[in-house]
């Protein structure tokens, strides 16, 4: 039988063999839930939010996915001015990433997948402030929770419920061989009509295949072939003579010679006409001298004042052109001066004999 001696010293160390290992749990436990050493300095940030949604002690807190920190308390406080960001969530950050920390940086609540653990995820992509000092506030970022997620889905999914039951309905009604779809699908004499329609199709092929009709003949007949080989041999042979310049249409391109003399033709009426411009000659003069214009208009006008007496039969060569009298004497006057001449060939003695008559 073992010694009141023994028996104590057996209580004892398992006593210290419970308190060691309390100890070490807890350490470890510290060390797994906390970010750092066990020395290592740290600053305190806050940050607001609407709702803590799952967030609690101990939880992470990372930048760019990397823990630099944890949460070290979580509240609700009564201020006015927090009445839509009620929730104070207090970080404890470890100074090792305070350089990397900015006074205009945001945080917002994430979660590791579907339903993993919350925690706060500080974005400084876009910051340029000043780094952060021990009891900064960093400003929240609102992000849509897994519940929040699942009431806004719910809509789309009663959608999608009801756009099930309508495709039910319209498979239904096209299985039953009914509207157009159905009878698409169900309707044999549809069947039997595309089938003639392939077989004529066919038919028409093998028509084609064999030269039969217009079609055919455009096809498989090679006199087609040769005329139109034929037609392009002699284009390439009239595209030939007009590169070696032979032929009117070649010497058009070709012959230097038309176009020289169009360019002097051209420099020539270009000469003409800086003349006319500059009241040379003639021409120049009629287009010029305003003292010749004024002639001409005064000879025109005078021109037609005569006219004008003429048409009315004035004067006397207005009764020349107007007066019929004058026009049936004149006439009758050439009639009988031709009757005169012709009596005369007919018997000259009668007229040219000259009788003297001696007192």
């Amino acid at each position: 039988m073992p010694s009141q001696k023994q028996l104590k010293w057996s209580q004892l160390k398992v006593g210290l063999t419970v308190l060691i290992a309390s100890i070490t749990l807890a350490v470890l436990v510290f060390l797994m839930s906390n970010t750092g050493g066990l020395f290592t300095p740290k600053i305190i940030l806050r940050s607001y939010f609407d709702n803590a949604s799952g967030l609690r002690h101990g939880a992470p807190v990372r930048l760019n996915g990397v823990d630099i920190g944890n949460v070290d308390d979580i509240r609700v406080v009564s201020d006015a001015k927090r009445k839509l960001t009620p929730v104070e969530v207090t970080m404890k950050i470890s100074t090792k990433y305070h350089d990397s920390l900015r006074k205009d940086s945001t945080a917002e609540l994430s979660t590791a997948g579907v339903l993993g653990e919350t925690y706060i995820d500080i974005d400084s992509a876009q910051a340029r402030g000043a780094e952060v000092q021990d009891g900064d506030e960093l400003a929240s970022h609102a992000v849509a929770d897994f519940e929040d997620v699942v009431r806004a889905s719910q809509g789309t999914l009663q959608n999608l419920d009801a756009l099930e039951k309508r495709v039910d309905r319209i498979l239904a009604f096209i299985e039953s061989g009914n509207g157009s779809v159905g009878k698409i699908i169900y309707d044999p004499a549809l069947y039997n009509r595309l089938d003639a329609t392939v077989n004529q199709l066919q038919g028409l092929i093998g028509e084609v295949t064999q030269g039969n009709g217009t079609l055919g003949k455009l096809i498989s007949d090679d006199a087609l072939y040769n005329k139109a080989n034929g037609t392009i041999d002699k284009l390439n042979v009239l595209i030939d003579d007009l590169n070696a310049g032979k032929g009117t249409a070649g010497k058009l391109l070709k012959d230097e010679t038309i176009y020289n003399n169009a360019n002097q033709t051209i420099a020539n009426v270009k000469q003409l006409t800086d003349d006319i411009q500059a009241g040379k000659g003639a021409i120049g003069k009629l287009a010029k001298d305003q003292e010749f214009a004024n002639k001409l208009q005064n000879t025109l006008d005078k021109l037609s004042v005569v006219a004008d007496r003429l048409a009315p039969g004035e004067g006397t060569a207005g009764k020349l052109l107007q007066d019929p009298a004058l026009y049936n004497n004149s006439n009758q006057m050439l009639i009988e001066a031709r009757e005169l001449v012709k009596a005369i060939r007919e018997d000259p003695k009668k007229y040219l004999t000259i009788h003297v008559k001696v007192f």
